[in-house]
């Protein structure tokens, strides 16, 4: 019979990740952690016998934002608008923390906390490869500025997992999601850019949240 740590690690790993079949073979390992190859997340990587069961507590850090290294917004033209990227960064990390507070904290059974305890889960989250196809310069020009682009854009979440009170690794995450391809122009600007951007966010939010319920409900099932 497996105990309550496995059945609540096993639950958490089988909503937590899906193998992409276009995206590299992830490694088996992660600084201790070990792949479990599911269907919600490019890799998971979860600690042995971690019990993600016991949380009732999240701490979130701020996200942290680098964009893809061949990504180069700015034109070479001194007469055109540059991009204000620490902009960008910002928008999308206060955008992503309305969405995880709210999908994580949804019912009460999460409580999203400033401070490490013993019941606390500690999300640390990044995104590593941000790539925006037509970025918008419109609220910092005179004049109407319109954009179009064809390939959507794509963003990398990578998250860890650790114990609030200990500061253990429990888990890693790492997924890329790509822009809708409608495969015709299309009008960008910030409002359609965040507005995809939140739609990924609101999935990830939402798969960590049902892997950590299935955890909880997993460890019940098991008689705790």
């Amino acid at each position: 019979m497996r105990t309550i740590h496995d059945a609540a690690m096993t639950a958490a790993a089988a909503l937590l990740l899906s193998a992409c079949a276009t995206a590299p073979k992830p490694a088996g390992t992660w600084e201790g952690l070990e792949l479990y190859p599911q269907k919600k997340f490019d890799a998971v990587y979860l600690r042995p016998h971690a019990n993600l069961a016991r949380y009732s507590e999240i701490m979130l850090d701020p996200l942290e934002v680098s964009f893809d290294r061949n990504w180069n917004p700015n034109p070479t033209s001194a007469g055109l608008q540059r991009v204000d990227t620490a902009r960008i960064k910002r928008a999308l990390a206060d955008e992503f923390r309305k969405v995880f507070t709210e999908v994580l904290s949804a019912d009460g059974k999460y409580r999203i906390v400033g401070e490490s305890g013993p019941a606390t889960l500690h999300i640390t989250p990044e995104i590593i490869d941000l790539y925006i196809n037509a970025p918008d310069v419109s609220l910092s020009t005179a004049g109407s500025v319109r954009m179009y682009t064809v390939e959507p854009g794509r963003m990398t979440l990578a998250a860890e997992f650790r114990d609030g009170a200990s500061g253990t690794l429990l888990a890693r995450v790492v997924d890329r999601k790509e822009g809708v391809d409608r495969g015709y122009l299309q009008i960008t600007n910030a409002v359609t850019n965040l507005a995809d951007a939140r739609q990924v966010m609101a999935r990830w939010a939402r798969t960590i949240r049902e892997g950590l319920d299935t955890a909880r409900a997993m460890a019940g099932a098991s008689g705790n």
